[in-house]
């Protein structure tokens, strides 16, 4: 028989819950940066295209930089808290 569900299973369940979402926010940053790189490289020139493309890896660099921000305040939260919410494991440990 298993043992009851206790505060530090909520722990483990809400860090995993964010690497996650931290994690796909930026690969998607990064997906987006090389996008709007294409982007810009295959505008040929046109002032269009140019815009939107610069404006793809603004916004790239800026989901970027609150995806590392936010990893920062876990981590600082956790500092405050005890609690480790800056570490992965799919095996639970």
């Amino acid at each position: 028989m298993s043992d009851p569900a206790s505060f530090k299973d909520l722990e483990t369940i809400f860090a995993r819950i964010l690497n996650l979402a931290l994690t796909l926010g930026g690969i998607t940053a990064f997906i987006m940066l090389i996008v709007g790189g294409f982007r810009f490289l295959t505008s040929s020139g046109d002032p269009k295209q140019t815009q939107a493309a610069g404006q793809t890896i603004t916004m790239a660099i800026v989901g970027l930089l609150v995806a590392i921000g936010s990893w920062f305040i876990l981590g600082l939260l956790g500092n405050l808290t005890g609690l480790d919410l800056t570490t992965f494991s799919l095996t639970g440990d």
